[in-house]
């Protein structure tokens, strides 16, 4: 990757310190797209102060080549091509070919990484065995947790991250198994035997395959579902550096094992405010209930006193249309088209939804369009996944873009172990008190 010190430019920004009158200046950089940034790695060797950005959200921790984000405009780009155009002309294993190699594999190289990913598709038996150890109600992102960690049990060679070849062995593995794991995490819920993959079939075929098929009667997965599942995995391979990637950074910062990393990632994920966000969606539907609510929760949401709110609208950094949510949209309506949302009252009630919500002024002005995760949590629920399984799903996908940064960030030469300052608000120094001399003393 390119030095970040060859983009630094002639111009910077001078910090004056009010309280003195020092000033300083600190040099700005600039990247191939977006903001500039401000270069503070000796700002508090200069000045004996920290800066103080709770969320990190105005700074910059990492120089990256793989995804960029234009929330303004609605851009989504890996690599350099639009989200649009990779979710209607690649596939998923091509998405992840690029995010790893920074370009799009001609032919044999895509058969090649293919052929590489499927072969690891299997897991050891005796992970197999691991999953008996949760309960029967464990949720599934608990499991896969525990199972991603301990992939590292199984192959230890897998620490030595500054060996090429097993850093890539490390990388196909886990694209290879995680459907693997997460179908076994819904089936062990089930009290269904395990599937074992079928390398005959897609990567997205195959993991419906081990999900719903059994052993009594010929399974064939419908096309369309297919898809919609294929599409979805492209959206949410990558999305720059957010609170899951972040997270896989700062463990692979400390040159943990990359399995490690994943699991870390996956944790993040497990949050509600990050990839439970369209379990979120389905819970909201439930609450609502039926389409002859809908317009009351309508009013709800439009009451800035009301602590109701539309799941699954407007986005935090995109504050244009998603440009995930306007290509899933497509999908998600194919795959309503193959179930019978008479059937189903929360396809219909979310269908009824989205109607509203895009033709209403409130919404189309404060530009609260539905965004991926709501589109996702309906295509899901059509495809017969339960709501556990929703942020598995996620975590499938976004392995791809994990293991992508994790890469990166290896071959990163200026790239330091994690270590975020804080501005400290406890107690000054004082005396330690014996037990015996404690009472009356007031804690906090």
């Amino acid at each position: 990757m390119s030095k970040i010190h060859n983009r630094v430019s002639e111009q910077t920004v001078t910090f004056t310190d009010n309280r003195n009158g020092n000033n300083w200046e600190f040099p700005i950089i600039s990247g191939t797209m977006g903001p500039d940034v401000i270069d503070i790695r000796r700002f508090y060797n200069d000045t004996g102060m920290f800066t103080y950005d709770p969320g990190y959200t105005s700074t910059a921790s990492c120089e990256s080549a793989i995804t960029y984000i234009d929330g303004d405009e609605g851009i989504l780009l890996h690599r350099g091509y639009s989200i649009e155009e990779l979710a209607d002309q690649s596939d998923y294993l091509e998405v992840c070919y690029l995010l790893l190699e920074g370009e799009l594999p001609n032919t044999s190289e895509k058969s090649e990484f293919i052929n590489n990913i499927t072969y690891h598709t299997l897991l050891h038996e005796k992970l197999n065995h691991f999953f008996q150890g949760f309960r029967r109600d464990s949720h599934p992102m608990a499991i896969m947790c525990g199972v991603v960690g301990a992939l590292a049990a199984f192959y230890p060679y897998s620490y030595e991250n500054s060996e090429p070849g097993q850093r890539k062995l490390a990388i196909h593995r886990l694209i290879a198994k995680m459907p693997t794991i997460a179908a076994n995490a819904y089936r062990y819920s089930k009290g269904l035997p395990f599937v074992f993959p079928d390398n005959s079939l897609g990567f997205a075929e195959n993991f419906l395959h081990m999900m719903f098929s059994t052993p009594c009667e010929e399974y064939k997965v419908n096309p369309v579902m297919a898809n919609a599942m294929d599409r979805i995995l492209v959206l949410h391979a990558d999305h720059e550096q957010n609170a899951s990637t972040s997270t896989v950074r700062l463990a692979g910062s400390s040159h943990a094992n990359p399995f490690a990393c994943v699991a870390s990632g996956i944790a993040s994920l497990w949050g509600p405010a990050h990839g439970g966000a369209n379990e979120a969606v389905l819970n909201m539907l439930m609450e609502i209930g039926s389409v002859d609510r809908v317009p009351e929760y309508i009013r709800r949401a439009k009451d800035k006193d009301d602590p109701f709110r539309l799941m699954g609208f407007g986005h935090r950094v995109y504050k244009n249309y998603d440009p995930r949510a306007a290509i899933l949209r497509g999908s998600c309506h194919a795959v309503l088209e193959e179930v019978d949302t008479k059937n189903e009252p929360l396809l219909e009630l979310a269908v009824e939804l989205e109607r509203i919500a895009l033709e209403d002024d409130y919404f189309i002005e404060k530009k609260l369009f539905p965004n991926v995760d709501f589109y996702s949590g309906i295509v899901y629920r059509a495809m017969g996944f339960p709501i556990s399984m929703f942020t598995v799903l996620f975590s499938i996908s976004r392995v791809a873009g994990w293991i992508a940064q994790w890469n990166e960030m290896t071959h990163d030469t200026i790239q330091k172990i994690g270590r975020p300052r804080q501005l400290f608000n406890g107690s000054t120094p004082r005396k330690f008190v014996p037990i015996n001399r404690r009472a009356g003393l007031k804690h906090s």
